[in-house]
C-alpha cells in the first residue's frame, strides 16, 4: 500500500477545525479521535475500491540493437485483465545508463483493455542495457490511497559501439583506391603483386622494365604492380585493468573498438582477411570467418558487451591465440597502452614471439591533456603539473623504444587521432609491400 499527498493534506486540514471545535466544547481529543477514524474509514473504502495492479499483464517491445548515442522508441503495453477500471501510475525500471526518460505515466485502463507507453531511450554507455522490472501503483477513485506491485518484464537492449571513426573511412578508401590503381594518380602505388604490363611512359622506374615483353613487342614495355591481397590481419584488444581508464572522456577500449572498426573497414575493402581477438586472461571476444558488411555486423555485435576486467593481461597467452587464429604470417596490431613501463613488462618479454614470426604494431592512446599540462608553466601548480606530465611522456617514449628494439612498430595519438593514424600505418605498410 501506498499514501498519497492527498490524504496529508485531507488529515492536515481537518485538525483546524477538529482543534477549535473540541477546544470549544472542552473535549478535542474526542473530536481528534474522530476524525482520524474517518480518515481512515475513507482510506479503507478507497484501497478497496482501487482495482489490483496485480491483475494486468504486461508486454514489451523493443529493439535488439540500438548505436551509442543514438536513440530508440520502446513500447509497454499494460493490458487489465481485472474487473475494475485501473488508475496506475507507472515506472520502467531500467537502468539509469539506458538513457530512459524520467517521467511516470498515468494511465486509465477500463477492464479488458490495453494502452500502450511509448519511451524513448537514449544509451549513455554501450554494452548491455537491461530492465527486469515494471511497479503499478494503483489509484482509488478518491486519490488517498493506491496498491502497489512489482512485476516482471525483462528486456534488453544491446547498445552497440558508435563508429564514430567511420567519417575517416571515405578518404582512406580514396588512398586505397590510388594504391590499387583504381584511380588515375601522378604517382604510380608500389606493390608487390604482378598486375599488368604497359607502354613504358617517362618517369617510370626503369627497374619496372620487363625485358622480355619489350623484346616481343620490340616497345619499351614495364610491369605495373598492385598491393598484395588476401593477407592476414589480427587485431588483438587488451580488455584488461589498463583498458579501463578514461582519456577525454572515453574509455580507453572504446578508442580501441574505434581503431579496430576503422582498421577491419579498410582492410576489408583492400581484400585483406581480418580476425579480431578481445582478451585479458580469457577470450572475452573472438571475430573469425567474417568479411565484408558482415565482418563489421559481427564486430559491433561480439564488442558491444565486452567491458574492461580490472585484473592484468595475461600477455604470455596471446601467442598461442593468435597460433589458433592462422599460422601464416600475419599483420598482428595489439591495442593496448604504453604509458607505463611496470604495466608494460609482460607485453615487452612476450613480443619477441610475435616479431619472429609476424609484422606486429602496437597502437596506444594517449591523453592530450598531458600535452597541454607539460606546456603549461604559468603558475607554481601549473610547473607540478608539467612536471608530472613529463615524466609520463617520458615514461611513453621508454617504452615505445623498447617496443622499436625489439621489431614493433608504434603509433599513438589521442582519442580522435589514433583510429585514422593506425589506418593511416597499414596503408603505408600496405603501399612498401611489406604486409
Amino acid at each position: 500500500m501506498a499514501i498519497t499527498g492527498r490524504l496529508v493534506w485531507l488529515t492536515a486540514l481537518g485538525l483546524v477545525p477538529v482543534v477549535v471545535l473540541g477546544q470549544a466544547t472542552g473535549e478535542p481529543g474526542l473530536l481528534l479521535g474522530a476524525w482520524l477514524l474517518l480518515v481512515v474509514v475513507l482510506l479503507a473504502i478507497d484501497l478497496a475500491a482501487a482495482a489490483s495492479p496485480r491483475k494486468t499483464s504486461l508486454e514489451r517491445r523493443l529493439p535488439e540493437r540500438v548505436r551509442l548515442g543514438e536513440a530508440v522508441d520502446t513500447e509497454l503495453l499494460v493490458t487489465n485483465t481485472g474487473g475494475r477500471t485501473l488508475r496506475a501510475r507507472v515506472r520502467d525500471g531500467w537502468q539509469p545508463s539506458a538513457g530512459a526518460p524520467g517521467t511516470r505515466p498515468r494511465l486509465t485502463i477500463p477492464a479488458g483493455e490495453r494502452r500502450q507507453i511509448l519511451s524513448r531511450l537514449t544509451p549513455t554507455r554501450r554494452g548491455e542495457r537491461h530492465v527486469e522490472t515494471v511497479t503499478l501503483r494503483s489509484a482509488g477513485p478518491l486519490g488517498l490511497a493506491a496498491r502497489q506491485v512489482t512485476l516482471r518484464a525483462p528486456g534488453t537492449l544491446r547498445v552497440l559501439p558508435p563508429f564514430n571513426a567511420r567519417k575517416h573511412l571515405p578518404s582512406r578508401l580514396a588512398r586505397l583506391r590510388e594504391l590499387d590503381g583504381s584511380t588515375s594518380v601522378m604517382v604510380r602505388g608500389a606493390g608487390t603483386e604482378f598486375d599488368s604490363l604497359r607502354e613504358y611512359v617517362r618517369g617510370d622506374d626503369v627497374r619496372s622494365i620487363d625485358w622480355r615483353a619489350t623484346a616481343r613487342r620490340q616497345d619499351v614495355v614495364v610491369r605495373t604492380w598492385r598491393p598484395e591481397r588476401d593477407r592476414r590481419i589480427v587485431i588483438v584488444i587488451d580488455s584488461g585493468r589498463t583498458s579501463a581508464a578514461r582519456i577525454a572522456d572515453e574509455p580507453r577500449i572504446d578508442t580501441a573498438f574505434e581503431s579496430s572498426l576503422l582498421l577491419a573497414a579498410l582492410a576489408s575493402k583492400a581484400g585483406d582477411r581480418v580476425d579480431v581477438l578481445a582478451f585479458d586472461r580469457r577470450v572475452r571476444a573472438r571475430i573469425q570467418g567474417a568479411t565484408g558488411a558482415a565482418l563489421l555486423s559481427r564486430m559491433v555485435d561480439a564488442l558491444a558487451p565486452v567491458d574492461p576486467e580490472l585484473i592484468e593481461t595475461d600477455w604470455a597467452s596471446v601467442p598461442s591465440e593468435i597460433r589458433q587464429i592462422t599460422n601464416q604470417r600475419a599483420l598482428v596490431v595489439l591495442l593496448t597502452t604504453i604509458d607505463a613501463p611496470a604495466a608494460s613488462r609482460g607485453l615487452l618479454s612476450m613480443l619477441p614471439q610475435l616479431t619472429r614470426r609476424h609484422r606486429v604494431i602496437v597502437a596506444s592512446v594517449t591523453d592530450p591533456e598531458a600535452l597541454d599540462a607539460a606546456a603549461s608553466r604559468a603558475t607554481l601548480d601549473d610547473v607540478y603539473r608539467a612536471a608530472a606530465a613529463e615524466r609520463q611522456l617520458l615514461d611513453i617514449e621508454r617504452v615505445r623504444t623498447a617496443l622499436t628494439q625489439v621489431g614493433a612498430q608504434v603509433v599513438t595519438g589521442s582519442p580522435e587521432d589514433l583510429p585514422p593514424a593506425l589506418s593511416d600505418l597499414y596503408l603505408q605498410l600496405k603501399a612498401s609491400g611489406q604486409l
